[in-house]
């Protein structure tokens, strides 16, 4: 049997072009060989405060985002956490079995928290609560980024505990870290690519193309000698042409640089027109989901396949645990 991935992504506004190579496009790919279950976690959005009506809209529009990169909710189940209810309950029941000083020790609280004048529960539980949104699958392979690895640890202890405690019952997924893409800012080349840095900072996949265009051709190139070494700048746009254009076009201008005879202007030009060929067709996907106006019966649909596995997870659990059976 294929084996089952669980990777979920916060509703934060559109997706940016260091999401979508460095993760999104990963995914599209696990649903060749791998039972994927793909989850919107609204949940963790409110960990820091949200407009209501914004956390809904945004979690819809990341839904047309995945989808249109090439999420198939045919293949992969694809849902938002808060309609399946059981992510919290496990999130309880783990919370049990996980050690303060374990939460006390993950780097991401501590720089989300940082300076802050009200700091909620539920970003230091944070990890308990995504630890119970992979496991409630019983996912064995987890596509993480450098950042989450230390969650993802969390997780395995979280499920040996439990196991030892209750009963063997949870897999210790493992992470799949592929190549990545660490793309960074064209502003700033020395940043890594986030909306939080401002408009200037990022490349959204929904982006209008004129927009985009006047990115790349503005994007930083030089910072400054550097020896025989690559400036970051130029750098940085080698690496969004290797994940869109074809190896030869790399090559060549690989060539060039190395000749001392590539003109940056013609290295942007490229980017831009590599990058727009694979955004093109992701923006005229999603412009077919809005006009088909369906994408809410999706989720509905997707989340009914989610609890099916949750509430026969969570029933064993309860089990396991002691618990009474839950009401009908």
């Amino acid at each position: 049997m294929a084996k089952r991935v669980f990777s979920g992504i916060q509703p934060t506004g559109t997706l940016h072009i260091g999401n979508y190579f460095g993760a999104i496009r990963n995914w599209v790919a696990l649903q060749e060989d791998h039972d994927c279950v793909y989850c919107i976690v609204d949940y963790h959005a409110i960990t820091v405060e949200v407009d209501p009506q914004v956390l809904h809209d945004a979690s819809i529009n990341m839904a047309l985002d995945l989808i249109a990169c090439g999420i198939d909710p045919e293949r992969s189940i694809l849902f938002v956490q808060s309609a399946v209810p059981e992510h919290t309950e496990l999130a309880w029941i783990f919370g049990c079995v996980t050690s303060y000083g374990d939460l006390t020790r993950m780097t991401q609280f501590k720089d989300k928290s940082a300076g802050k004048k009200f700091v909620s529960a539920g970003l230091f539980n944070y990890p308990v609560l995504q630890a119970a949104d992979i496991l409630l699958y019983r996912a064995e392979e987890v596509p993480v980024g450098e950042d989450q690895v230390q969650h993802l640890e969390l997780s395995r202890r979280i499920a040996r505990r439990f196991n030892s405690r209750f009963g063997e019952f949870f897999p210790e997924p493992t992470p799949i870290v592929g190549k990545g893409a660490r793309i960074m800012s064209l502003a700033d080349p020395e940043r890594k690519m986030s909306k939080s840095a401002g408009e200037a900072h990022y490349i959204g996949v929904m982006e209008e193309e004129a927009s985009i265009r006047k990115k790349v051709r503005s994007a930083v190139t030089d910072l400054g000698p550097r020896g025989d070494e690559m400036s970051p700048g130029v750098a940085n746009l080698f690496e969004i042409l290797e994940l869109s254009a074809d190896p030869e076009t790399v090559a060549e201008l690989r060539r060039e640089y190395a000749a001392g005879t590539l003109m940056y202007s013609h290295l942007k030009d490229v980017v831009f027109e590599s990058l727009m060929r694979v955004l093109r067709p992701i923006q005229a996907r999603r412009a077919e989901l809005v006009a088909a106006g369906n994408v809410e019966e999706i989720l509905a649909a997707g989340a009914e396949k989610a609890r099916r596995i949750a509430r026969e997870n969570m029933r064993q659990v309860r089990e396991m645990v002691g618990l009474f059976p839950c009401a009908r």
